[in-house]
Parts: structure tokens; sequence; C-alpha cells
């Protein structure tokens, strides 16, 4: 049993230590979609309100009058379609996400434009498994978790370990999600 502690020691140190980037990505990814009715954890929404005297009635030159428009407030370059939402509001659709609503009677408009959230896009990215490398990786990851978990039932003994205190928490933290498992199903 000694060996089996000693064992348990130095795969969970070792092991643990190279996987605390990959446990801080997944757990700061997973708290921001935990939270996803409440925000976009991968985008932010800036909006900038502006009046444009040009004239963007449905007319043969009403394109060329939008890139007009997005020279003043974007860019030409990010232009991709257009359409009228109803009669008065002319709704233009920009690369990246970004759109630009612009009432045409007024010429009161307004742009919103999707900013990519650092830390928490990236590590959303990842979160979601983006391609068959990092699956394999996330997979090792997965496996060190179990690893952690067994490893960690034999790191003490006596009253701190498996038979003791230890013991509790560790069917406090079985009995917990199978009676959420319970009530919610």
């Amino acid at each position: 049993m000694k060996t089996l502690r000693k064992w348990s020691r130095i795969l969970h140190r070792d092991v643990g230590f190279f996987f605390i980037g990959t446990t801080l990505i997944y757990a700061i990814s997973g708290i921001a979609l935990n939270h996803m009715a409440d925000w976009n954890p991968n985008y932010k929404v800036e909006i900038n309100h502006f009046t444009t005297s040009i004239n963007l009635e449905k007319t043969a030159s009403l394109k060329n009058n939008i890139l007009n428009l997005l020279e003043e407030i974007d860019s030409k370059e990010n232009y991709k379609s257009h359409y009228f939402s109803n009669e008065n509001t002319l709704k233009i659709f920009l690369k990246g996400g970004s759109s630009i609503f612009v009432n045409i009677k007024s010429g009161k408009g307004m742009a919103e434009y999707l900013k990519r959230r650092s830390v928490f896009y990236e590590s959303n990215y990842l979160h979601y498994n983006p391609n068959r490398i990092w699956t394999w990786f996330s997979d090792a990851f997965a496996a060190a978790l179990i690893l952690f978990a067994l490893t960690s039932l034999f790191m003490l003994k006596g009253k701190k370990g498996i038979i003791g205190r230890g013991g509790i928490y560790t069917l406090l933290g079985i009995i917990i999600p199978i009676l959420f498992l319970i009530y919610y199903m």
C-alpha cells in the first residue's frame, strides 16, 4: 500500500503539472459556456449611432450609395449584402457578422459590431474540439482526469484519507450529481 501511495502522489503531481494549462482552458471555457443564456462568451457587441444624408431609397444607385455610406462609417470592403427589413429600414450586412441598420427617411442609423472576446473565444474554440488532433489531446486530458480521481483515493492514509474525511467527500461528490439527476430528470 505504501508503494501505491507513493506512485499515486508522483503520477498525480507530474501529470497534474503537465495538464495545468489545459485544466485552466477547460475551466474558463466551461464557466463561460454554462452561462450562454446570460451573455455571448465568444463575442461582445459594440454599437455606434450615426446620422447620414446619403440617399438610401430604392434606386438604381442604391448599392453605390451604400458603399459611400460605408466609407463614412466603416469600410466598403466589409460590405456583404443588404435588404429592406421594412419600407423605412435598410439592413446592411458586413463581413465578420456585423450589421448596420438605417432609417432611410430620417438618416439615423446604428452599426452593430461583433468583437471577439479574447481568452474566452480561444478557450471555447478548444472546448468545442476543433479538429481530430485536438480531440486526441482532449481525450488524453480526460484520461488524466480519471487518473487524478483514482490516484487521489490513495494519496493520504488514515482519517484524512479515503477511510476518513476523504471518503466522506468522495461520497458527497458522487451523491450530489445523482440527486441532481434524480430531481431534474
